[in-house]
């Protein structure tokens, strides 16, 4: 609400434009305006990141018809900065957006690109995101199953304005807490003859659908019960003969939408069967409770994937015989499993460990979760949003890649800031084909963020790994601190995930339980004739070379094989064997810094003895 205390600001060039005569409202991020008045006092709304101001008159800008504007009154024209909208703006549309997961234990990738598609849309607009839990089925611990999501959600940074751990006022937000609304809305529909109590048992039901199937035509229930007088239905009611509520389909008609994405849909109502709204244990479906939600948190726009489409027509009836007016429809693409246009799933993961596009992907969690007793499962596993934070991408990469799945700002833009993204998110650039899922992309998205943080960011976010790993603890010491430090800036872009440093665990581990990866120590140490003795002899070097650094190393050892007069190739391969047991990782001279001399003489002792 605008505080009765707002500044005010007399007309300003180029500022905001409105209809003649018209006073307009305005809220925008400081700064984003080419004109914002300088020096004005703002009045911050609840994010801190708006100012408020009032025209006392209205303005003319120059760029009418502009799609990044907003207008807040009829016949006004558009500036060229996105002005969102909200609910305590006059004339001005409030967006209202869902998203509503079922409480499943997990958060799928899939269903979390339907929720920032929502939220984007929302914050785009200044609107609000309304996170519901459809938990319906009571045999659930919803608590326990909804952290995840929620964790998801938090991860990623989508907050949402309403919904769990928040309120607001349109709770309760989960259905189960929901039961009288939906009670209400059948009674109400039963009231008005726009549903009706049917009372045949399952097995006519199923004859009706044999009958249908064998004379290859549309399943239309046989409305029976429609027949029975008052006296009849409380009679059977009366013996407790069990029944279903239906809600009443008016087959003379075409049910019809503008769909954001899909454009116009239609469909002919003559061949739509009565829905059942109620089960016979009170309970309500999917279709009915949706639709009785949508309607009492005030949605605006139901963006949800393609799959749900064909959900619409009934619900678009019931939004009419509930007197309510229609939310905008925006059905999204899913997300498809790289290279085919099937649904990204979990249960299809044993093809997605076999799937070369996958591959990259798997390899890297496996090197990550394996030093923390974890594999990838059923409950853990590329499908699922927790598998990301797992093994140590950051939110902005699995942000930018989500919002990529299926929309684009251009044709040439990939890497998106958050803030970017919700200035110019819009429907109309939404596709309509299957957004396939590309675990390289998203890699390549990964490496693109990572290489922005500072070495500091990086050690915070490779520290929790190596604290469930049980390599270090916490706190850490200033010697400790500065050791990653020095580790991360020598792995430079071999750390793509935080969890990458799980894959130098030579730097972590006592001398004597260091493990040498057996074939390339025959490679380089048991089968070159001359490795050993030149170990031996470099050994020396080591032991005395000061100060024990990069740059000295480096010159040391290519003093040494021209002392030795051999290739650098003959020592170099052994040496780092023998004190990393990999055949491959940093810069040798870092490897050796990293290790301190001590460490790197009883390192190479320990391999000599080997032999």
């Amino acid at each position: 609400m605008v505080p009765d205390d707002a500044p005010r600001v007399h007309p300003v060039e180029h500022f905001l434009a409105a209809g003649e005569g018209a006073k307009a409202i305005a809220w925008f991020k400081i700064g984003d305006h080419p004109c914002s008045p300088a020096g004005l006092p703002a009045v911050p709304d609840r994010s801190s990141q708006t100012a408020i101001f009032l025209l006392e008159e209205p303005c003319e800008g120059p760029e009418k018809g502009s799609r990044n504007g907003v207008g807040l009154h009829p016949g006004a024209v558009h500036c060229g900065v996105s002005l969102p909208r909200s609910a305590d703006l006059p004339d001005a549309m409030s967006v209202r957006t869902r998203f509503a997961p079922s409480p499943t234990g997990y958060m799928h990738i899939g269903g979390m690109r339907t929720a920032l598609f929502n939220w984007l849309w929302a914050r785009h607009n200044g609107g609000a995101f309304i996170l519901r839990i459809d938990d319906t089925d009571q045999q659930r611990n919803v608590a326990e199953a909804i952290a995840p999501i929620l964790r998801a959600f938090r991860w990623l940074g989508l907050d949402w304005d309403e919904g769990p751990d928040v309120g607001g006022p349109h709770g309760p937000y989960f259905q189960s807490q929901r039961r009288d609304k939906y009670r209400a809305a059948v009674e109400r529909l039963l009231a008005e003859k726009k549903a009706f109590k049917d009372f045949d048992p399952p097995d006519v039901v199923k004859a009706d659908r044999e009958v249908a199937e064998r004379e290859k035509r549309n399943y239309l229930n046989v409305r029976r019960s429609l027949e029975l007088s008052d006296r009849e239905i409380a009679r059977l009611e009366a013996e407790g003969r069990p029944y279903v509520v239906r809600f009443l389909i008016d087959r003379t008609r075409t049910v019809a939408i503008d769909d954001h994405i899909r454009g116009r849909v239609e469909w002919d109502a003559g061949l739509i069967a009565d829905p059942v709204i109620c089960r016979q244990d009170g309970s309500p479906l999917y279709n009915f409770a949706s639709v009785v939600d949508d309607i009492d948190l005030a949605i605006t726009h139901v963006i949800r994937a393609e799959e749900h489409l064909s959900n619409t027509a009934v619900q678009v009836l019931l939004f009419e015989a509930l007197d309510s007016p229609l939310p905008q429809f925006a059905h999204i693409p899913f997300v498809a499993a790289p290279g085919t246009t099937k649904k990204l799933s979990k249960r299809d993961l044993a093809k997605y460990q076999t799937n070369p596009q996958f591959k990259k992907l798997f390899e890297a969690a496996e090197a990550i979760l394996t030093p923390l007793g974890l594999s990838i499962s059923e409950a853990l596993n590329p499908v699922m949003v927790s598998f990301y934070e797992a093994v140590g991408f950051l939110p902005e990469a699995v942000l930018n890649a989500l919002a990529r799945l299926g929309w684009s700002y251009d044709d040439k833009t990939e890497h998106m800031e958050r803030n970017f993204i919700i200035q110019h998110f819009t429907l109309d650039r939404v596709v309509k084909g299957a957004a396939g899922f590309d675990p390289d992309k998203l890699l390549a998205f990964q490496e693109h963020w990572m290489s922005r943080l500072t070495t500091d960011q990086k050690v915070e976010g490779c520290l929790p790994f190596l604290v469930q790993a049980g390599w270090v603890q916490t706190p850490l010491s200033g010697e400790q601190r500065a050791f990653l430090a020095r580790l991360v800036e020598a792995l430079g872009e071999r750390l793509k995930l935080f969890g990458d440093i799980l894959r130098y665990d030579e730097y972590f581990v006592a001398d004597e339980h260091l493990v040498y990866d057996e074939k390339t120590f025959d490679k380089r140490l048991r089968k070159p004739a001359e490795a050993a003795g030149l170990l031996r002899s470099f050994r020396q070097v080591l032991a005395t070379r000061e100060p024990f650094d990069p740059p000295a190393l480096e010159r040391a050892l290519h003093e040494f094989v021209a002392a030795q007069g051999v290739e650098l190739g003959q020592i170099i391969h052994a040496l780092r064997v023998a004190v990393t047991g990999k055949g491959i990782g940093p810069g040798m001279f870092d490897c050796l810094a990293l290790l301190g001399r001590e460490r790197c003489l009883q390192r190479i002792d320990r391999a000599l003895a080997r032999l």
